[in-house]
């Protein structure tokens, strides 16, 4: 894909949104070129095999100017339409633009027991999905991911560049931690590292967690005292039911292969402790969302979202451009029309006996 090209005329801004179409201008202009040489080397043949008088005979009916004039309207016309289909632009002002929003972190759980099916696809599956619905709902803030298991790690940092951080979310898989387990706490601490790194105390900052809840880890309390001593809100979102789920195992190929099994032979249930997620809401001044089997609750997430306080966290200078290809495309249809019109060649004058 070529990039504008942006450049100064007579001290004014100019940019050319689709510059690849300037080649239809050079064809036209080497076609007038070719044209006007071929028409002089004919003549010169000519002159140089025929006689005077034979030679005023021969050219004198192709004699004028319309058949240049032709050949060079049609190749003009060319000209200005391949400009204007370059899309020229010029700015008229400049200004400044401020971006106003907070800061997000998704902390996700990635452990084996999200992998269970009480909401389809799966666990995981859905909570990306909805995610995905998430960043199309934001309007200049900035998110950023977090994966955990055992241990969090960060998949995307704190970016406005939400197509970027879609394609960071698609990778995420069960295999993005390799350390099993849940460690609630070190996926909160890494998500207030991560809001503390860029910066804005000024805005509202908030962690949405995703997890069925299950903590195999300790430090939880300490990561909500200080998550509520910097004012991060914690939005939990528990995945799964209470009733308890069994976790598919599948093989290489990606087929159910059965069940997770413990020590004795029995089923791993992976149960939502909706218990600890209540706690760390309460905690953090945040908001706790039961998942459904239809709905994870992400929506409802974003109308939280939407009642933090934005705050600026960037601002530059912008070029306002005005459209100017109709400036040329009508002289270019004009240029064409006048070429086809006329003739290639002016009527033999009549000897006068």
């Amino acid at each position: 894909m070529t990039h504008a090209w942006q450049f100064s005329w007579l001290g004014a801004p100019v940019r050319l949104v689709h510059p690849q179409a300037l080649w239809w201008g050079v064809a036209a202009l080497l076609a007038m070129a070719l044209y006007a040489f071929g028409a002089v080397r004919r003549r010169r043949q000519l002159r140089g095999l025929l006689a005077p008088v034979a030679l005023d005979r021969i050219v004198d009916g192709q004699r004028g100017f319309r058949g240049p004039l032709a050949a060079s309207s049609l190749s003009l016309g060319v000209l200005c339409l391949a400009v204007s289909l370059s899309q020229p632009q010029c700015g008229t002002r400049t200004e400044l633009t401020r971006r106003t929003g907070i800061d997000v972190v998704v902390a996700l759980d990635v452990s084996r027991s999200m992998q269970a099916q009480d909401i389809r696809p799966s666990r995981l599956e859905r909570a990306k999905l909805e995610l995905s619905d998430l960043m199309d709902r934001l309007r200049g803030d900035r998110i950023g991911i977090v994966v955990f298991a055992a241990e969090a790690f960060v998949q995307c940092p704190l970016t406005t560049d939400y197509a970027a951080a879609k394609l960071f979310l698609k990778a995420i898989s069960y295999d993005s931690v390799p350390q099993q387990g849940t460690s609630l706490a070190s996926a909160l601490l890494l998500g207030k590292q991560l809001l503390d790194e860029g910066g804005g105390l000024a805005r509202g900052r908030a962690i949405i967690l995703l997890t069925d809840g299950e903590d195999h880890e300790a430090g939880l309390e300490a990561a909500l005292e200080a998550l509520s001593q910097d004012g991060v809100r914690v939005y939990p979102v528990g995945i799964g039911s209470a009733s308890g789920e069994p976790i598919p195992i599948f093989d290489d190929r990606g087929r159910f292969s059965g069940y997770k099994k413990d020590r004795q032979g029995q089923t791993v249930m992976t149960r939502l402790n909706e218990d600890v997620l209540r706690e760390i809401a309460e905690k953090t001044s945040g908001r706790y969302f039961h998942s459904t089997a239809g709905d994870v609750g992400i929506p409802a997430v974003a109308e939280e979202l939407d009642r933090l306080d934005k705050a600026e966290f960037e601002s530059r200078l912008t070029v306002e451009y005005a459209e100017r290809y109709r400036e040329l495309a009508a002289p270019g249809f004009a240029l064409l029309l006048l070429g086809a019109a006329l003739p290639q060649r002016g009527r033999r004058r009549r000897e006068t006996p």
